[in-house]
């Protein structure tokens, strides 16, 4: 039960992500801070530079913590696969992308799960080979 409990780590992750990328940029204008706080600079005040700052922090992070746990080797290897999966879930025509919506919202899923496969793989890689990571030793 517990391994099942820990295997859900990853939705609020991926659910943190998805909030962070669609918050940053999404298709339906004013819902996103680029709509709402860059497409006119002559209303830019100090609340939209602090939500941009907080929006910043969190890409940071999980930028950085996906780079750090995948490498780059392993952050093209999650895009291929994840690219590879989107192309043929439009090749077999689950998905259509003639609006091109459809298609930017599912490149915002995909950059999402992107992040929330980085910020997790760390945990995963350890629990599938039984390693510990150099930050988890014993001085810790």
């Amino acid at each position: 039960m517990l391994r099942l409990l820990a295997g859900l780590a990853f939705f609020p992750r991926f659910l943190f992500a998805l909030v962070l990328v669609f918050a940053t940029y999404n298709p339906e204008p004013p819902y996103s801070y680029f709509h709402w706080a860059l497409t006119d600079f002559s209303t830019f005040n100090s609340v939209k530079a602090f939500v941009g700052v907080v929006l910043l922090t969190g890409w940071t992070i999980y930028i950085s913590a996906t780079v750090h746990s995948l490498g780059w080797l392993g952050l093209i290897l999650a895009c291929a696969l994840l690219g590879t999966g989107a192309w043929a879930v439009i090749d077999q025509g689950w998905l259509s992308v003639e609006n091109p919506k459809v298609l930017t919202y599912l490149i915002l899923v995909l950059i999402a799960a992107l992040l929330a496969i980085g910020l997790g793989w760390s945990v995963t890689r350890r629990k599938i080979t039984g390693t510990v990571d150099v930050d988890d030793g014993p001085n810790r």
